[in-house]
């Protein structure tokens, strides 16, 4: 069994695959904003810490806290921390942007190099990014969402370059839409969400088990040859036209 640290442990993906990897024995620390979401969590034994991803102090004293835990090492992060802003650049201002930047982004690469000093001292491991649909596609209104994950992206694979002969593998999953409560400006409305829907060749939405699935299989049971990849769940969205 393993030891995981799960970054957005409060959303609806993070609370299904930090019980899934409960539920198969593993231990779990979870990072998360919200401790409501993560009571039950810690209620079946997972360790909660709340704070800020992007806080360097807060991730460093939390990723510390695994030499207490086990062998000490830490087998795979998963970071799913995520915003959805969707508004055109001439609406948007600079402090918005920021925001998401800041929010998707800069929490990635916080958690990415703490993580990986940890992991370079203890034997390696797995780290998987949660992208979007939107970092491949050019998509109305998701500027700066395009621009976050899309620069996950791009920062996973050099990672999985720079970490590639040191036991560290780095990979993303990009969602396209999913029946999550960050998706509710979008599918609260019957109308928005058949407009969303018609865009997508499988012509449905993923379901959030579908996301937490392929996470827990890429920190888990996936060959360790694979490093570097980006994982599309968006019903052939970003790769076919149906």
């Amino acid at each position: 069994m393993g030891s995981y640290l799960v970054v957005g442990g409060s959303s609806d993906i993070g609370r299904i695959l930090c019980r899934r990897l409960l539920d198969e024995g593993n231990t779990v620390t979870a990072i998360g904003r919200d401790f409501s979401r993560m009571d039950d969590l810690e209620n079946l034994g997972a360790r909660v810490y709340v704070g800020d991803a992007s806080d360097e102090l807060f991730v460093s004293e939390v990723v510390s806290s695994f030499s207490e835990v086990g062998d000490g090492k830490i087998d795979g992060v998963a970071h799913l921390v995520g915003s959805l802003l969707i508004r055109p650049p001439h609406a948007l201002t600079s402090e918005a942007f920021n925001e998401v930047i800041n929010t998707n982004l800069t929490s990635a690469f916080v958690i990415l190099s703490k993580a990986c000093k940890y992991m370079l001292r203890n034997g390696g491991g797995r780290i998987v990014f949660t992208s979007s649909v939107a970092a491949s596609v050019g998509l109305v209104n998701h500027e700066a969402v395009s621009a976050a994950k899309g620069g996950i992206e791009s920062m996973a694979r050099s990672a999985a370059a720079t970490y590639s002969k040191r036991g560290i593998r780095v990979n993303v999953v990009a969602p396209g839409l999913t029946d999550t409560r960050m998706a509710l400006p979008i599918t609260k409305s019957e109308s928005s969400k058949e407009a969303a829907v018609s865009k997508i060749p499988l012509n449905r939405i993923n379901l959030p088990e579908e996301v937490s699935d392929s996470i827990f299989w890429l920190l888990t049971n996936a060959p360790d040859n694979i490093t570097g990849q980006v994982l599309h769940l968006d019903g052939g969205m970003s790769q076919v036209r149906g």
